[in-house]
C-alpha cells in the first residue's frame, strides 16, 4: 500500500511539474512593470508575441500591451489595426525599437502604398503611448487606443523586422512573418488568426502556378518540339504549328501570371522581392521581343535568316533558362508551399530526361542519314564512273 501511494505522489509531483511551466508560459500568468494588470489576453500564434487589453465601453478606449518574448535589440516590433484588410497597406501601427542611445522609442506610424514606418498620426487617436525592453529580453509597447465601432472587432497585424541604418528596415515576408495576422474583437476579448489559405495567398498561388506552366513548361515543351521533332520527315510542318501553338500560348498564360504579380506588388507595398520581380521583368521583356520577332520572320531561303535564327534561338533559351530559375525563386517566396517546388522539380527532370533521350535519337537518326547519303553518293559516283568507262572502251 504504501509503495502504491508512494508511486502515485511521484507521478502526481511529475505532472504538476510538467504543467507548470506550461501554464507559465501563457499570457495570464506574465506580470507587467509599474503594477499593470490586464483583464483580457490572447497569445498570438506567430512570432512569439501576445496581445494584452482592457476595454472600456463607456469611452471605447481600450489599453493594449503587446508583448515580444525573447526580442532582440537589433529588431523592431509592431502591432497594428487595419479595417481595410489583413495586409499592411491600410495598417494603422505601433512600432517600437531600442534607439543606439540604449532609449526605447516608441510611435504611431500609418502604412500606405508607401510605407516608410516613419512616425505619423493614424485615423484614430493614440492618447498615450511607450515601450519598454523588461530585464527577461521581452520588448513591450504600451498604448491607450481612442476606438470606433468599426474599430471594436477588426484586423490585427503584427510583425518584427531588423533595423537599418538606425532605422527600421523590411521585414521578411516568409515564415512566420507572413502568416501574423488576424482579428480581435476588443469587446468579447477573442482573437483569431489567419488559417488555411487567405485571399491573398490564393493570388501568390494562382500567380505561381500561371507562371509554372507557361515559362517553365509551355515555353520548353516548344523547344522540344522545334529541336527534335523536325528531325523526323512523317512530322512534316506539323512541328512548326505545335511549336507556335505551344510558344504563343505559353506567352499568353505568361501575360496573365506577369499582370497577377504586377498587381500582388502594387497591394502589397513595402514588400518587395527584387531578385523575383527584375527576373520577372527581364522574362516578360524577352518574351514580348520573341513573339514580336515572329513577325519579322524571313524566308528559309534569305539571305538574312541565318542571323534571325542565331537571334531566335538565343533568345528563346536566356528566356527558358531564366524563367525556370525565377520560378525557384518564387518558390522562395512561397515558403511553406514546398509540394509547388516538388512538383515541378518533378516535372522538370521529366522534361530534361526526354530531352536527353530526344537528343541521342535525333543524333543516332542524323548520323544514320549521313552514312546514307554518303553510301549513295559512292555508289552514284561508281555508276558515272563506269559508264563512262564503258563508253571510252
Amino acid at each position: 500500500m504504501d509503495k502504491s501511494l508512494t508511486t502515485l505522489l511521484f507521478s502526481c509531483t511529475l505532472l504538476i511539474s510538467l504543467c507548470v511551466p506550461s501554464l507559465a508560459q501563457t499570457c495570464g500568468n506574465y506580470t507587467f512593470s509599474g503594477n499593470r494588470s490586464y483583464s483580457t489576453c490572447n497569445d498570438l500564434p506567430q512570432l512569439s508575441c501576445s496581445l494584452h487589453w482592457n476595454y472600456h465601453p463607456s469611452n471605447l478606449t481600450a489599453d493594449i500591451a503587446f508583448r515580444k518574448s525573447g526580442a532582440s535589440t537589433s529588431n523592431w516590433i509592431s502591432w497594428a489595426l487595419n479595417p481595410s484588410g489583413q495586409e499592411m497597406a491600410g495598417s494603422q501601427a505601433l512600432v517600437a525599437y531600442q534607439h543606439p542611445n540604449g532609449s526605447i522609442l516608441a510611435y504611431t506610424t500609418q502604412l500606405n502604398k508607401n510605407p516608410n514606418m516613419q512616425p505619423g498620426r493614424l485615423i484614430f487617436d493614440v492618447p498615450s503611448i511607450a515601450a519598454e525592453f523588461s530585464s527577461n529580453g521581452d520588448m513591450i509597447i504600451f498604448a491607450t487606443l481612442q476606438l470606433t465601432d468599426s474599430l471594436r472587432s477588426t484586423n490585427q497585424i503584427w510583425q518584427e523586422g531588423p533595423m537599418n541604418g538606425g532605422n527600421p528596415g523590411e521585414h521578411p515576408t516568409e515564415g512566420q512573418n507572413g502568416k501574423s495576422m488576424g482579428t480581435v474583437d476588443f469587446i468579447d476579448g477573442s482573437v483569431t488568426t489567419t488559417g488555411g489559405t487567405t485571399s491573398k495567398q490564393r493570388k501568390r498561388n494562382v500567380h505561381g502556378v500561371l507562371n509554372a506552366v507557361s515559362w517553365g513548361i509551355l515555353m520548353p515543351v516548344g523547344i522540344i518540339i522545334a529541336r527534335y521533332l523536325k528531325v523526323f520527315k512523317s512530322a512534316g510542318p506539323a512541328w512548326f504549328y505545335l511549336h507556335v501553338t505551344c510558344q504563343t500560348s505559353g506567352y499568353a498564360v505568361g501575360v496573365a501570371g506577369w499582370a497577377t504579380g504586377i498587381k500582388l506588388g502594387s497591394d502589397s507595398p513595402g514588400i518587395s522581392y527584387e531578385t523575383h520581380r527584375n527576373l520577372g521583368m527581364i522574362i516578360f521583356a524577352l518574351g514580348t521581343l520573341q513573339v514580336l520577332a515572329l513577325l519579322l520572320r524571313p524566308k528559309p531561303d534569305h539571305k538574312y535568316r541565318l542571323y534571325w535564327n542565331i537571334y531566335h534561338h538565343t533568345i528563346g533559351y536566356t528566356t527558358v533558362i531564366l524563367s525556370i530559375a525565377n520560378i525557384f525563386e518564387g518558390f522562395e517566396v512561397l515558403d511553406s508551399e514546398d509540394n509547388w517546388k516538388k512538383a515541378y522539380t518533378g516535372v522538370l527532370i521529366f522534361l530534361v530526361v526526354v530531352a536527353a533521350v530526344m537528343e541521342a535519337v535525333t543524333w543516332f537518326i542524323v548520323i544514320k542519314r549521313k552514312k546514307a547519303a554518303s553510301s549513295d553518293k559512292h555508289v552514284n559516283g561508281e555508276n558515272v564512273y563506269g559508264s563512262r568507262a564503258q563508253q571510252t572502251a
